[in-house]
């Protein structure tokens, strides 16, 4: 897997080119010059990176592209036979979603691959070698990083997937490209599975105690950072926010800014809670709506600032929404975030 940043080590654009089997000749704007826009980067490099609907997930993942961490797409680690699934029905792979839309997975294929090809690198194992021999499942994580304005606030998400598998070509590079898009950073977090919340929520802590280690060499802020997840993840997301990293063997860092919670029957609380983004589907029957209702109105009677909306006509596991009475979720999501995080730097 691919070795990206380590704690207490840096990584120079030589190495990233190294890391990721690339070409030594980027272009002169990635090597010296600000970040790339993407509209500059498909100007200087081929239109498309030939991922298409009816394409093997094992096509995906072995793609020149993604070497070194390919395999990190697929639902459940070093399931080969997930790999002989076309794009266009990935949903056999995730039972516990629905409304799932391959041309927004061909987009953030599309857009991970021009990231890489504009010479950024785009996983990072969270992670050192030591640990992963002492403990071999921790092999299968790493988060995934597309990049906004420089400088920018992050989010980081986990994708729900019942702690048996992670949804990341559903919950996670589609919400990361529409973060992304309004000029924050996004990362996702691939976490391990089979092993429950506890495993999951501490490699999620990981991630966010090594965005701040690194936030420098990965040109991110780590103010007013939020969390995001859906259905597992979402627990996942929650109990950051409410105990911190440091819980869950993380570092002593700040809680989030926000929490953006998406589906789910979490109902853990703590005595104070960071501002909430709360949306589940009408017809859920996994997470119904009154589950979500009732931890929503704790929420409130602690004066926490919330947003919850009920979807109407949608079930569990929607991701962003395309097509539903939920599109443009992620959008508001990320106007409540950053409405809460500019009140935080007033009051500060």
């Amino acid at each position: 897997m691919t070795a990206g940043l380590r704690r207490g080590s840096r990584l120079t654009m030589a190495g990233w080119v190294t890391t990721l089997g690339l070409s030594a000749a980027l272009p002169a704007a990635a090597e010296t010059g600000p970040r790339n826009s993407i509209a500059q980067v498909d100007a200087a490099l081929p239109a498309e990176s030939g991922f298409s609907m009816d394409m093997r997930l094992g096509d995906v993942i072995e793609h020149p592209d993604f070497q070194g961490f390919g395999e990190h797409l697929l639902p459940r680690p070093n399931r080969l036979s997930d790999a002989e699934v076309s794009l266009d029905r990935i949903g056999e792979l995730l039972p516990y979603h629905s409304n799932l839309r391959p041309e927004e997975l061909v987009h953030a294929l599309d857009r991970l691959a021009g990231d890489l090809r504009a010479g950024e690198q785009v996983f990072y194992s969270i992670y050192t070698p030591d640990e992963i021999a002492a403990d071999p499942a921790k092999a299968a994580t790493g988060i995934f990083l597309l990049r906004g304005e420089p400088g920018a606030s992050f989010a980081i998400t986990a994708p729900g997937g019942g702690f048996s598998y992670v949804g990341t070509v559903h919950e996670g590079l589609p919400y990361a490209t529409a973060i992304s898009a309004a000029g924050l950073n996004a990362f996702v977090v691939r976490y391990r599975v089979g092993l429950g919340q506890q495993a999951a929520t501490e490699d999620m802590a990981r991630a966010i105690s090594f965005i701040f280690e690194h936030a420098d060499e990965l040109g991110v802020s780590p103010s007013n950072y939020s969390v995001w997840g859906s259905s597992a993840g979402a627990r996942m997301a929650a109990l950051i926010g409410t105990h911190g990293p440091l819980a869950f063997g993380g570092d002593d860092l700040p809680k989030p800014s926000a929490v953006i919670m998406a589906y789910t029957s979490h109902a853990d609380i703590g005595q104070s809670e960071p501002p909430t983004f709360v949306i589940v589907g009408e017809r859920d029957g996994i997470a119904p709506p009154s589950n979500m209702e009732r931890r929503v109105a704790l929420l409130r009677g602690m004066d926490t600032p919330v947003e919850f909306r009920i979807v109407p006509g949608v079930g569990h596991g929607f991701g962003t929404g395309l097509g539903t009475a939920a599109e443009g979720w992620i959008n508001d999501a990320v106007t409540f975030w950053q409405a809460h995080a500019s009140q935080a730097q007033t009051e500060n």
